[in-house]
């Protein structure tokens, strides 16, 4: 962290999940002064970790010793927000999604580059041992060639209003999955169903790649119970990292397919439980993003991550407007870019 600062970071919106980083930057010694527009918040917060709290955005924007504000209010106010606090000179870590459209999200990406500012997006599991620990296992030959990925993140509520299923859980999935084919998909397809509300409960977004690849990914705040499950194919052996489970988060499936009679036989010849780091995802997400502001390096989920998620989204949100048609990423850059 800043060597010459000690207080230097501010948490916008202290909610649901914008409380967990007010502790996790508190405890890290960081936390200058906290935003948000509930005074009830504001002081069980204030008095939880002994941190100024205000009401008001500009107040903070207006503290030369804030060197870093972090994002995370309701996502239609992500951009609008980021801007503004780029534009004061701030370093930046906004939640997920970056922005709504990619409009705002290329506008941002303007405004980090002529500020020179540091601007990290909270794709949390970027940051997760499990999925570390996965991602060196795929580069590393232990699947053999990638063929499929498919991932589930299912729940029982939190409902939301302002955003759907596939804007408020997808990301973390796409995110991923973008991270092991290195690419942006070729196309893109989403179906869903508005069942509570007016925005979309559950999704099912179905992404072509190149060489082959596919993947699939399935949300749903609907669910009777919880599953936070990603499965990576290859030709030799299947990973399936289970963020759900207390003792078994990264498995290893030795299976293969043999011919047999000319009929492909699949075989499991064993299943591996691997160790992995017991280190908090949260925690350290927040440490790469001081380190980031320190060193002024690029953050690992940084502003071309947080538009390549949004590339996707903004397809699959395009194919779900259309029930279900088939969106060409090539045709959607081709319009924004």
């Amino acid at each position: 962290m800043l060597a010459s600062v000690n207080k230097y970071v501010a948490v916008i919106g202290c909610g649901y999940w914008g409380k967990n980083l007010v502790r996790d930057f508190a405890q890290l010694g960081v936390l200058r002064v906290i935003c948000d527009a509930k005074e009830s918040v504001l002081a069980d917060l204030s008095a939880k970790f002994s941190v100024e709290g205000v009401s008001n955005f500009d107040t903070v924007l207006a503290m030369s010793d804030v060197k870093a504000v972090i994002i995370a209010t309701p996502a239609p106010t992500h951009a609008k927000l980021v801007i503004k606090a780029l534009n004061a000179g701030k370093d930046v870590f906004v939640e997920k999604p970056l922005a709504l459209t990619l409009e705002d999200a290329l506008l941002i990406e303007t405004t980090t580059r002529k500020k020179n500012q540091v601007l990290m997006v909270g794709h949390l599991l970027e940051y997760h041992p499990a999925l570390v620990k996965l991602r060196s296992l795929v580069a590393a030959g232990k699947i053999g060639k990638l063929r499929y990925i498919y991932s589930n993140r299912l729940s029982f509520g939190k409902v939301r209003t302002e955003e759907n299923v596939l804007l408020s859980f997808a990301p973390h999935d796409i995110c991923s999955i973008l991270g092991f084919t290195g690419k942006l998909p070729i196309s893109v397809q989403a179906v869903g169903s508005a069942n509570l509300t007016k925005v979309e409960d559950f999704c099912l977004i179905n992404l072509e790649f190149e060489n082959n690849i596919k993947a699939h990914i399935f949300t749903s705040w609907l669910h009777p119970f919880k599953e936070q499950r990603l499965v990576v194919i290859g030709d030799s052996g299947t990973l399936v990292f289970d963020d759900v489970s207390t003792d078994a988060k990264l498995t290893f499936y030795d299976q293969k397919a043999e011919i047999q009679d000319n009929i492909p036989v699949l075989k499991l010849n064993s299943k591996t439980v691997i160790s992995i780091d017991t280190a908090s995802p949260l925690t350290e997400e927040c440490k790469h993003f001081l380190t980031c502001v320190e060193t002024r390096q690029t953050p690992k989920t940084d502003i071309q991550n947080g538009i390549n998620v949004l590339k996707v989204l903004q397809s699959a949100q395009l194919s779900l407007e259309s029930q279900g048609k088939t969106v060409s990423l090539k045709e959607l850059q081709l319009v924004y870019l």
